[in-house]
């Protein structure tokens, strides 16, 4: 044997006696044992008790069915048998939960149960649970946004958690139910309500009066239906048959009074006296006599034109409100201001009265509403949530509440406080009129034309439509700048920029199978808003 192959055999044998006893140092460190010798690492007590509640509070989160130890076979009763610490804790928490479930004493234990205690299910039970819980899974809610799942049932304790405990359970983990496992929801906002809306017919143009020489600024119906008035920037107040004005009869037709110098915004029929009462931007505000068709009174006093005008329905009082920032409430008797109602800081353009308190609500362009005390004739109550002016302001019959039109959007609010109650979004224009019927439909008109028809109730804009100007007229002239509905609730007469008068009908062939509800649109509507909201 040559010198260098001694030499790769020295070096080989070194290789192996170091490779030996690096295996030898890693089993040392690993197990804490070295024969007879002493350890590197002295040996740790392992306490079976806490190792064991450990393995059974892991086995609880993890496995819904235990599953069987892969160690080693019994030759004895053909059993699995474990050789591991933690194995053979598995094969006791196993045996012992069997032993429970034959004596029948499950339901003891599920009221106080240890904390090593696991849940075991057999594959048959694990099937049934999974079926029987599929039916009521989704009805298994709870109010931390926690689902009920089919699979482990969770076992519930008698005794009182420390606060520090319940702090740290309710941060991490989910409370427990018996109908299955829990898991955390994901943040979807499927809990939100959405409200069903009532079903009314689209409404459609029935007939169009070119009279007037001017934008159509006001219109009032008679208490009596049979009549309504309409006044114009041509300086005229012209009434007509209602009657014969739907199906545009030329003798509709019945009056036309002179007297004003400037546009005419606001009128109003007296439902206990035969007058009609006027105001213009001429700062004048006029009773009519419609039994002679004459002017019998005036009320003077405003300082600027006057937007709109409205009258008490218990007591003989007017209020008007206009340029100067102020609503003045008249007595229509005696022509007297009883009072003047000061605190806006821009032109007042809309106007509300009511028999109870509070008695006058004015909107006012710039963009407050107020609530006034008509006894004291002081504010109660300024609502600033418009970012707009607020042109139009309407009131149902059947429920103390109204609703404000603006640039931004129209509001609902509750009538005697002012709360808040939703908006109505979606009608992106300058809104200058609202109206509603007893059957819970508003309608929105804008100055470019478009009108939008809305549920009371709920808000839900069921009609989009837009009117068309007449022939002869310019495309800029399709705003609209009154709307109001007949005594029934069936008619609705628009004012428009075009110098027409158009009078709209519901569908009389419409049903809620041609004209369905989009409840898709509206749940997803809903459900942005909520978005929003939070």
């Amino acid at each position: 044997m040559t010198g260098p192959d001694i030499a790769t055999n020295q070096l080989a044998a070194l290789a192996a006696k170091s490779s030996h006893q690096s295996r030898k140092r890693s089993r040392i460190l690993y197990s804490g044992i070295d024969g007879t010798n002493k350890s590197f690492i002295p040996s740790v007590a392992v306490d079976p008790l806490v190792h064991k509640s450990s393995i059974a509070r892991r086995v609880r989160y993890h496995y819904p069915v235990l599953p069987p130890s892969n160690d080693q076979e019994d030759a004895t009763n053909g059993k699995k048998k474990s050789v591991t610490l933690t194995g053979k804790i598995l094969d006791e928490l196993r045996d012992e939960r069997i032993k429970v479930l034959k004596e029948g004493s499950s339901a003891a234990s599920t009221s106080t149960s240890a904390e090593g205690q696991i849940v075991l299910h057999r594959e048959s039970d694990f099937n049934a649970n999974t079926n029987a819980n599929a039916n009521s899974r989704n009805n298994s809610v709870n109010a931390n946004n926690v689902v009920a799942l089919a699979g482990q049932k969770i076992q519930s304790s008698t005794t009182a958690p420390s606060p520090s405990a319940t702090a740290s359970a309710s941060a991490t983990a989910a409370p427990s139910n018996d109908n299955g496992i829990l898991v955390k929801k994901s943040n979807t906002f499927t809990n939100v309500s959405v409200p069903t809306p009532q079903w009314h017919a689209p409404w459609q143009l029935s007939t169009v009066i070119s009279s007037h020489l001017g934008w159509v600024r006001s219109i009032a119906f008679d208490h009596t239906n049979e009549m309504f008035a309409t006044g114009s920037a041509d300086r005229t107040i012209k009434i007509f048959d209602f009657a014969r004005a739907c199906v545009g009869a030329n003798d509709a037709l019945k009056i036309t009074l002179t007297g004003h110098i400037s546009p005419i915004r606001g009128l109003a029929f007296s439902p206990r006296h035969p007058y009609l009462f006027s105001a213009g931007e001429d700062k004048m505000v006029k009773c009519w006599d419609l039994e002679t068709n004459q002017v019998v009174r005036h009320y003077h006093g405003h300082l600027s034109g006057v937007f709109d005008l409205k009258l008490h329905p218990t007591l003989d009082l007017l209020v008007t409100g206009g340029r100067d920032a102020v609503a003045r409430v008249w007595d229509m008797r005696t022509r007297h201001q009883v009072h003047c109602l000061t605190g806006h800081d821009n032109a007042v353009g809309a106007i509300l009265t009511k028999a109870a308190d509070p008695q006058i609500i004015t909107g006012s362009y710039d963009s407050t509403i107020k609530l006034w005390d008509l006894v004291a004739g002081k504010c109660m109550t300024t609502l600033t949530h418009h970012k707009k002016s607020v042109r139009a302001l309407a009131q149902p019959s059947f429920e103390n509440t109204f609703i404000s039109g603006a640039a931004d959007t129209l509001k609902k609010w509750q009538g005697k406080e002012g709360r808040f109650i939703k908006n109505f979004s979606g009608h992106k224009a300058v809104i200058n009129a609202v109206a509603m019927n007893d059957d819970g439909v508003v309608v929105s008109g804008a100055d470019n034309g478009s009108m939008n028809f809305w549920d009371y109730k709920t808000g839900h804009c069921f009609q989009k439509t837009e009117t068309v100007a007449q022939p002869g007229s310019l495309d800029a002239e399709n705003g609209i700048y009154a709307a109001a509905f007949d005594m029934t609730g069936t008619r609705l007469v628009t004012g428009e920029a075009d110098k027409t008068i158009k009078i709209w009908k519901q569908g009389e062939d419409s049903s809620e199978l041609s004209h369905p509800i989009d409840m898709s649109a509206w749940r997803k509507k809903c459900l942005a808003e909520a978005r929003q909201r939070k």
